[in-house]
């Protein structure tokens, strides 16, 4: 009677955009692994663990029966089961422990397909990942931790380190005086002379406080450091570390983030005195990246759904999806989301590079990656809405899983730093590293194509006058240009062509479904 069948039993991996950056960033000899990840993705029973773990929220104990304090958090077994694939998997710090090319692309591909299924439960898999960077200025500390890091075993329960076959990292910045202003932060690191620290004060968010391990900001007497802080002391005592509550988010329901207390929580000092933001900025880079792939795969499967849904449902006689408006605006979905896979697989490639020393792709990843952050995930929210809207009145909901997408779609343009934040950034590093923006201009000019030299030419004017108040505006232009230069390179002309023409020279900013006349939307169809 006219409804819509479920939508399973598919390869999640078998993405046009996605197959070809990782042949072209040097993942290819992942695709295995990646297709057979892809295709559990798209099984009835992982979309019910995903379903679950949002429906079964966690749920805090701070004491036992006895009136002990356990500060503890309790998921549901389907959280479980998505974390145990996700770790068996390597979406975790496995890559920082394989001496293989491509090992960051390839983790970020299948971030991005298993991302499809539930968002939630891959902050305490992104900040595990991107520990590693930052521990890696506690030579000591690294080669203690990374072993049980990069596990690729899943081991939930509070236990010493030692005595676990694998362990998962969070982080605590931001306080409630503060926020993204942590230099205002007044929790403060003692030394007792031992090698170890005590902190005392409270975080206002603690992301995933179910973990084993945690990077603190802190005033040491040095002034802002970083520090590991365990959740239990190496002779199985239990950290100093209080959960207050458990935030009650608009979205990203399963996964627990908290307010915090430390009352003489014991700690070691990552890095130097003093130099706790540049220390932890390596953390914050890499879950930077995960913003991105995070939006990207949330508009791939918002894409998904929506063509699904209008290939199945008739209106007015036909398809939804032959319908001439309709098709308008799945091209325009299926081009945002394509130009927002390959910038994320871009990306990734050049973490890759940087990470093996290539000093170029480290220049051309600092602004890039602050353009695509602030754009990306910007662009997030509003393709959710149009996916969902394509579903109508069944899209409204919650059984059709879009409102869950929907509502987690702004967490990535909030999450480690919002919108001002990366564009006040990249216009820091420009200002401060002018060799960036030249590393940035050598990417985007690969492609030899007039609208991208016409579209330099306007960033380059925007960037010689460049204000905080132009930040903006700046970074979108970035993004855009950059996007339309990987697609003009590698995509179809088809796809290139739509883009640009709806994209550059101010074609943005218009609602989705307004592409124009002459573009080849079967073309851009048949690629989802």
């Amino acid at each position: 009677m006219n409804q819509v069948p479920p939508l399973s039993g598919h390869d999640v991996a078998a993405d046009p955009a996605l197959a070809a950056a990782l042949v072209r960033e040097g993942a290819d000899w992942a695709e295995g692994e990646l297709r057979q990840l892809g295709t559990l993705a798209g099984t009835a029973k992982a979309q019910e663990w995903g379903r679950l773990a949002n429906e079964n929220e966690p749920v805090l104990k701070t004491h036992d029966r006895y009136g002990h304090r356990i500060d503890e958090v309790e998921f549901h077994p389907a959280w479980h089961e998505l974390m145990t694939v996700a770790v068996e998997h390597g979406l975790h710090a496995a890559p920082w422990t394989m001496a293989r090319p491509g090992a960051h692309v390839a983790r970020a591909a299948k971030f991005y397909v298993w991302s499809q299924v539930e968002a939630g439960h891959g902050c305490p898999i992104s900040m595990t990942y991107a520990s590693v960077a930052a521990l890696r200025h506690a030579p000591a500390l690294a080669a203690e931790w990374e072993p049980a890091l990069a596990s690729r075993t899943y081991d939930p329960g509070l236990r010493p380190m030692a005595d676990k076959r694998g362990v998962l990292a969070g982080m605590a910045m931001t306080e409630k005086q503060g926020g993204s202003d942590v230099r205002a932060n007044t929790t403060t690191a003692e030394p007792l002379g031992d090698g170890t620290y005590v902190l005392n004060g409270h975080k206002w968010f603690n992301s995933a406080p179910m973990c084993d391990v945690f990077l603190v900001l802190a005033q040491a007497p040095g002034g802002l450091s970083c520090f590991l802080l365990p959740r239990v002391l190496p002779d199985g005592a239990r950290n100093a570390v209080r959960l207050m509550r458990l935030k009650d988010k608009l979205g990203n329901r399963s996964n627990a983030s908290a307010e915090v207390e430390y009352d003489d929580a014991v700690a070691w000092l990552v890095g130097e005195e003093g130099r706790g933001i540049r220390t932890i900025i390596e953390m914050v880079n890499m879950t930077r990246l995960d913003c991105v792939i995070g939006s990207a795969a949330g508009m791939r499967l918002g894409l998904t759904q929506a063509v699904h849904h209008t290939r199945h449902r008739r209106a007015f006689g036909r398809l939804l999806a032959d319908q001439p408006l309709m098709r308008n605006v799945l091209a325009d979905l299926a081009l945002e989301s394509e130009a927002a896979t390959v910038l994320m697989m871009r990306l990734a490639g050049a973490t890759d590079r940087a990470v093996a020393g290539q000093a170029q792709e480290g220049l051309f990843r600092r602004v890039a990656l602050a353009a695509g952050k602030y754009w990306v995930c910007k662009r997030a929210a509003g393709h959710a809405a149009e996916a969902l809207e394509c579903l109508g009145g069944n899209g409204y909901v919650e059984e059709s899983g879009l409102p869950r997408l929907f509502r987690e779609s702004p967490l990535n343009g909030i999450w480690e730093g919002s919108g001002n934040v990366a564009a006040l950034d990249l216009v820091r590093a420009l200002t401060r590293e002018p060799e960036t923006a030249e590393a940035f201009f050598t990417e985007v000019e690969l492609a030899t194509d007039p609208r991208i030299s016409e579209s330099v030419g306007r960033v380059r004017k925007t960037l010689a006058h460049a204000t905080e108040a132009d930040a903006r505006r700046l970074a979108e232009e970035m993004a855009l240009v950059l996007q339309a230069s990987l697609l003009i390179r590698f995509a179809p002309a088809s796809v290139a062509d739509a883009f640009c023409a709806s994209r550059l020279g101010g074609g943005s900013g218009r609602a989705y479904g307004a592409l124009g006349p002459g573009r080849d939307l079967d073309a851009i169809l048949a690629r989802i």
